[in-house]
Formats: C-alpha cells, sequence, structure tokens
C-alpha cells in the first residue's frame, strides 16, 4: 500500500546537503537512481531538480524501515526522514556535490511506484534515439544533463530579464492571436468561431507591436516571446520558438550596439563566469560575403577566401573565362598544408560544395618551389601561378580550391567549405567566443521567380538616409538600417532601425510591388499609426533557444526546450497536431475535403 506525504515536509533538495549539515535531521524526497543492496545495507541514490544524495537504510537504525526498503526499483517515488552523516574518508565520492554525506534512513515513505522505464536515466546511457528520447520527454527531462540545461535556461532568462529592468526596460506581453502579415514565412492560421470565415494567425514575430509600443510612450519595451512559423524545418528548428524581443525609441544603431553588447556580456558573466571584451567588432555585409563567404563570419580561425576573378580571365581555362564573360566571379580558398588530402577527400569537397549550387569546384595543391600539381596546371601560365600563389601566400604542402560561378554560389559554397575544413581539422580552438556585428544589408533583393524586389529583412526597416534617393531609381544598391549579430559563426539575433514616416514607409511598399490597396487591407493600422507623432525607433529580437544551446554547449536546440516538436512539426509526447471531431468543425464553419 502506498504511502501519504501528509505530515512531513520537505526541509531539502537533493543536491543541497554538504559536511556543514552533519547531525542534522532531514527530509528529502525524489525518485529512486540507483538501488544497490550491501549485504545487510541498502544504499539509493535519491534525485530531484536540485542533485542526488545517498540514502542508507540499515537494520540497526530501524529495522522495519530496512526490510520496507527492499522493495525499492528505479524510479519509484520516496520520501524519507533521517540525519545527515559524513561518509568515511574512503568513501566520499568528489563527482558529486553532496559526495562528502549520506542520510542515514529513519523513517520511508512509498509515495508511488513507477514501471520500469524504456530507456536508462542515467548521462552515460547516450545509445538512445531521439525519436524515443522525444516520446517520453517527461522522462529524459529526469536525466541530469537535460535536468541542467532547462535549469540553465530559467538562469539564463532571469540574467535576462534583471539587465534589462536595470536598463530601464518594461516588460509588455503582445497578442498571441492578431493579424496575418506578409513577415517572410508562413502563418499558423487559427479559425474564429465568433467570425466566421475569418482567421487569426499566430504571430511569427511582435514586430508590429513592439513598433506601437513605441508610438505609444512606451520608449523602451521587451519580452521573452514566442514565436511561430509554419516553415519547412531544418535539423535545428523549430515551429515555435522564444526571442528576446527589444526596442527602443529616440535611438540610433549605436545605441542598440551598445545596450546589446551590454546584455550579451552579463549574460556570459553570470553564465559561463566568462568576462567578454567589448565593443564587439563590425563588419560589413559586403565585407563579410568576400572574405568568409557568408553573412555570418566565424573568424576564430583563418582559410579566409580571396577573390582572384581578374587573374582567372588571364589563364586559359574556359569554364573560368565563360564565367567571368557571364558576369560571374572566381574565389578561391587556400588551405595550409591541406595538400595531404586524398583523391577521394577532394571529390567528397567538391560534392559538397555542389549541395550549395556549385557546379564544380577546382583544386591545385602547392609542390616545392610553388609549382602546381592540379589538372588546371597546364591552363595557367607561369606568371599567373606566381601571382595567385602570391595573392593567396600560398606555400608548399597548401591546398587551393576554386569555385567560379555567380557571386552568391560561389560565396555560398566556399563559405560552407571553409567551415567544414575549420570544423574537421581542428582549426578552430575550443572554448573560444566571437562576436561580431555585420551591418550595411542591402534592404532589398530582387527574387527571380517573383519578378520582384522582397525585403532582406523585413519591409518596415529604414533604409540609409544617404540611399533614400535610390529607391526611385536603383533600388538594389539600397542599403539598409540593419544589423546581425554572430556568434561563432551562427546568427543568435538581428535587427534594425525602423520607418517611422508614413511617406517613407508607403515608399518602401511601393518598391516591394505591395500596391496601396494591399498595404492598406494588411498594414493599415501601422500607417495610421505612423501620423500620429512616431518617434525614430529600433531594435533587435535573439533567438533564446539558439543563444542557451551556444552558452551551455548543447548540439541542438531541442536540448534546452522542455518539450520540442521532431522535424516533421509534431510533439511525440502529446500526438500534436491531431484529428479534431466533425462538430468542432461545424462550429467553425468549416469542413475537410475528402
Amino acid at each position: 500500500m502506498l504511502d501519504s506525504v501528509a505530515g512531513l515536509a520537505r526541509t531539502h533538495s537533493c543536491g543541497d546537503l554538504r559536511a556543514a549539515d552533519a547531525g542534522a535531521e532531514v527530509v528529502l524526497m525524489g525518485w529512486v537512481q540507483r538501488r544497490r543492496d550491501h549485504g545487510g545495507l541498502i544504499f539509493v541514490d535519491l534525485r530531484d531538480r536540485g542533485g542526488l544524495t545517498q540514502v542508507v537504510f540499515n537494520p540497526e537504525v530501524n529495522p522495519d524501515v530496512h526490510n520496507k526498503a527492499g522493495v525499492l526499483r528505479d524510479e519509484f517515488v520516496l520520501a524519507v526522514r533521517g540525519v545527515v552523516n559524513l561518509r568515511p574518508p574512503d568513501m566520499v565520492n568528489p563527482q558529486l556535490d553532496t559526495g562528502e554525506i549520506e542520510v542515514l534512513v529513519e523513517e520511508l515513505r512509498l509515495l508511488n511506484l513507477a514501471k520500469t522505464p524504456p530507456f536508462e536515466l542515467e548521462d552515460f546511457r547516450v545509445d538512445i534515439s531521439e525519436a524515443l528520447r522525444l516520446k517520453y520527454r517527461y522522462l529524459d527531462l529526469r536525466r541530469p544533463m537535460v535536468m541542467k540545461n532547462i535549469l540553465f535556461r530559467h538562469r539564463a532568462a532571469q540574467v535576462t530579464r534583471q539587465f534589462l529592468n536595470g536598463q530601464g526596460f518594461i516588460e509588455v506581453e503582445t497578442p498571441i492571436l492578431t493579424k496575418s502579415t506578409p513577415e517572410g514565412a508562413r502563418d499558423y492560421l487559427v479559425p474564429s468561431r465568433v467570425q466566421q470565415g475569418h482567421f487569426f494567425a499566430l504571430p511569427q514575430s511582435p514586430q508590429l507591436f513592439k513598433q506601437l509600443l513605441m508610438m505609444a510612450g512606451l520608449d523602451r519595451y521587451y519580452q521573452l516571446c514566442r514565436c511561430f512559423r509554419d516553415e519547412d524545418l531544418r535539423a535545428d528548428r523549430q515551429p515555435e520558438f522564444t526571442q528576446i524581443d527589444l526596442e527602443m525609441a529616440f535611438i540610433t544603431e549605436e545605441d542598440v550596439y551598445q545596450l546589446v553588447e551590454g546584455l550579451i556580456c552579463a549574460l556570459f558573466k553570470e553564465m559561463l563566469g566568462v568576462e567578454l571584451t567589448w565593443p564587439f567588432p563590425r563588419l560589413t555585409h559586403e565585407e563579410c560575403l568576400d572574405r568568409f563567404g557568408l553573412d555570418r563570419p566565424d573568424p576564430r580561425f583563418g582559410l579566409e577566401l580571396k577573390e582572384i576573378t581578374d587573374l582567372a580571365r588571364a589563364s586559359e581555362f574556359r569554364q573560368f573565362k565563360e564565367v567571368v564573360d557571364q558576369g560571374g566571379i572566381v574565389k578561391c580558398l587556400c588551405g595550409p598544408g591541406l595538400a595531404k588530402l586524398s583523391r577521394k577527400e577532394l571529390d567528397d569537397l567538391i560534392d559538397l560544395a555542389g549541395v550549395y549550387g556549385a557546379r564544380g569546384m577546382a583544386w591545385v595543391k602547392i609542390q616545392a618551389g610553388g609549382s602546381w600539381q592540379s589538372p588546371l596546371a597546364k591552363f595557367f601560365p607561369d606568371k599567373v601561378k606566381t601571382a595567385l600563389n602570391e595573392r593567396l601566400d600560398a606555400k608548399e604542402g597548401d591546398l587551393l580550391l576554386f569555385v567560379a560561378d555567380e557571386s552568391f554560389v560561389a560565396n555560398t559554397a566556399l563559405g560552407q567549405i571553409r567551415g567544414h575544413l575549420g570544423q574537421r581539422e581542428g582549426l578552430i580552438p575550443p572554448d573560444t567566443y566571437s562576436l561580431v556585428w555585420v551591418t550595411d544589408f542591402p534592404l532589398l533583393e530582387y527574387d527571380l521567380e517573383e519578378g520582384r524586389f522582397v525585403a532582406m529583412h523585413h519591409p518596415f526597416t529604414s533604409p540609409k538616409e544617404e540611399d533614400i534617393p535610390l529607391l526611385d531609381r536603383d533600388p538594389g544598391k539600397v542599403r539598409a538600417r540593419a544589423y546581425d549579430l554572430v556568434l561563432n559563426g551562427q546568427e543568435i539575433g538581428g535587427g534594425s532601425i525602423r520607418n517611422y514616416r508614413r511617406d517613407l514607409q508607403e515608399k518602401v511598399f511601393q518598391v516591394l510591388s505591395i500596391p496601396p490597396q494591399e498595404a492598406e487591407e494588411k498594414f493599415g493600422f501601422l500607417l495610421e499609426a505612423l501620423e500620429y507623432g512616431a518617434p525614430p525607433h529600433g531594435g533587435v529580437a535573439f533567438g533564446f533557444d539558439r543563444l542557451v544551446a551556444i552558452l551551455c554547449g548543447a548540439k541542438s536546440i531541442r536540448e534546452v526546450i522542455a518539450f520540442p516538436k521532431t522535424q516533421k512539426a509534431a510533439c511525440p509526447v502529446t500526438k500534436a497536431p491531431s484529428r479534431v471531431e466533425p462538430e468542432q468543425l461545424l462550429e467553425l464553419g468549416l469542413r475537410l475535403e475528402k
């Protein structure tokens, strides 16, 4: 028969007790992590979210309690009352915070039984499939490492709030049921029962609401907000996620940089004990692509890219010359000491470049005296080879990799190759952090499929003031007052200064081929608000899940989310999404097509 906790109050967490508590009577409650029967003594590792304490059942202390402990199994739920005792010196466990003590149990209450779990709930068990872990996530969360991640996330949220509160921000919640607006991804739609045929959308971000809050005079806003995007999921994306979202009025980019750097430094110091150097470096979008191929640079290691289009034009290699004649570029990466790579390894790199759109990748191994070993060698005059070696600082034993294509493909393919080689060759120094601001993004990019310009960030981003005249005559050259913060090659946040005048916002809509009627229908409330004294304002949003995952060393954001979805946007625990009763659809004025 199971016991009750009535009359027994927990005094400590299973991770609290230390040598200084010896002799104290305590009450602990938790789950059996492990039971060991050593002759007359029974040892149980009792676990809760705070940690682990060894409790001892000794027949000389209480024979009835000792007999009762004989039925205990893994994951049974217990309450114990006993006295803290110092372990003998040869029995101290330095791996545990509570390793100097144990609790001699005087009273045991068995609160609940447990079936045998489908997998071991200990960290050293790593051969568990993620599908099984997510199906039984409530059990997976009991594992100390997973529990540690969730507690780490909680602390990071508290540090964030404390910092922003100290900077004069106020926390404001914005609606979850809102209006469907084009913001870059597909909306999750929610049908209205009261107004049939009409739909709410779950917010992709609080973008419009935080701008309205600036117009309302709440000049420093933040929240840890939930965002929803119905898009095809990559390995490290979720359909619902959390952002640190903030907005400020009467500011410029410099104010945003200073505030954000203070927040990030506070998180690193409080969470990791790491003192960051700031201000963080800044690179323009153009410089990032030129040097690293990607707009999320990782400067912790070399292998920077170089453009060699002019030298390729002087070669006799037809494929390079054709790309250059069509307006493309030729980029090159020099890998010190990588001439050791085998032909198969080179073929694998060529295949990887193809994943990112490259139609091929050429290679050269530098030999003694700067000579080339490569199928390309016969197409390059000696003086061009010498010039290339000098530009790339290529030495004996180095490997040159070339991609010729339109600029986006050439940069992306070699940028991804650079990251792959940095990881594989161990070029990235461990336990180091590189934070870089990326600035001066293009405001717009041309979508060939749609035949029009689209916003690179979102349509509410302000162009640089000196570029506003270009909106009429050369929109593709307009730079945005936008900025991203990149940590170790991963974008962790971004934002912009917003359009705060109606005429400028309407001009941007016009360039985006959003007709006035559509703009009024979708954004009329914002346009009207801009006419009532909107202040200059801007902000930033950080992917809280990704930031926490990087800080605690998790490989995926799923490791820091209590109940994550799969790559098919499904919840294995609840089996959502699921079908609903026909009556529920009828209430909403909906029916499913067969």
